[in-house]
């Protein structure tokens, strides 16, 4: 269902949601075969700011505003 390119991106998301985060040079090694150093930047930071706003939202009990609406 999901790309090699697509996979790898996923394996770093759920790396650095663990706690700790803690993202291998394996994981690093499989996004290196898809993406440019600026391109995993740019996947690292959006990773951690969704994390980041995660758990602010978790912590302050902010709930969803139920704006996505799946098609049928």
């Amino acid at each position: 269902m999901f790309s090699e390119e697509e996979k790898a991106a996923f394996e770093l998301a759920e790396a650095m949601t663990q706690t700790p985060a803690t993202v291998s040079e394996k994981v690093f090694g499989d996004l290196r075969n898809y993406f440019k150093e600026d391109q995993i930047v740019e996947l690292v930071a959006t990773i951690a700011m969704e994390n980041y706003r995660a758990r602010f939202n978790r912590a302050f009990l902010v709930g969803s505003e139920r704006l996505y609406q799946p098609t049928t």
